[in-house]
């Protein structure tokens, strides 16, 4: 059975329709702003994100700014800014289990030739270490695919409406709190 919402954008062959894009203006708030994923986890004014996952360490939540359909990032709810020397081997683990079953549940709920997972940011902006968690759907031609189809710059970010994006968010917390059983279990977080 499918978790896939009725309409949006796993019912296109392609990402869908774009929007424009100012990565001056986004790069600018990165490196000027708050942390917005200490701000987001904060609850404060102009940084809520859609939270599909929270199992109290790690949060997912819906991309606000996607290239491609559901794209998420994942994170540790503490502030940690190396993607490997920041973690132990258990804590690194534990993250990487966490970005494995948003990955699977993406993969249910979005059509996807291919999964794409990656750990960017700086140092200098966007340093709290973040998954990016990207379903490349069916049909999309090769020379679009791998870092073109991520690149908000070139090419503007989906054009997703707030019910598109409450829908998506619905479908991927339903299949994120079912137990590998098969029973419901409580999710977390909201937004």
């Amino acid at each position: 059975m499918s978790d896939r919402p009725a309409g949006g954008p796993a019912d296109r062959t392609e990402a869908g329709p774009r929007s424009a894009f100012d990565p001056v203006a986004y790069r600018e708030r990165a490196r000027s702003g708050p942390c917005f994923i200490c701000a987001m986890l904060a609850g404060e004014p102009g940084y809520e994100h859609r939270i599909v996952y929270d199992d109290g360490t790690h949060v997912a939540f819906l991309d606000r700014y996607p290239t491609l359909p559901g794209k998420l990032l994942v994170v540790p709810r503490a502030h940690v800014e190396d993607a490997v020397r920041g973690f132990s081997e258990e804590a690194y683990l534990a993250l990487q289990a966490a970005v494995h079953r948003v990955a699977s549940a993406l993969a249910r709920v979005v059509p996807a030739e291919r999964l794409y997972l990656l750990s960017l940011g700086s140092n200098q902006g966007y340093a709290h270490v973040h998954w990016h968690v990207a379903a490349l759907p069916p049909g999309v031609p090769y020379e679009r695919q791998e870092y073109y189809a991520l690149m908000t710059g070139t090419q503007g970010v989906l054009a997703v409406d707030e019910e598109e994006a409450d829908r998506l968010a619905a479908a991927l917390r339903h299949r994120l709190g079912r137990a590998a059983d098969g029973a419901a279990r409580p999710a977390r977080g909201g937004g």
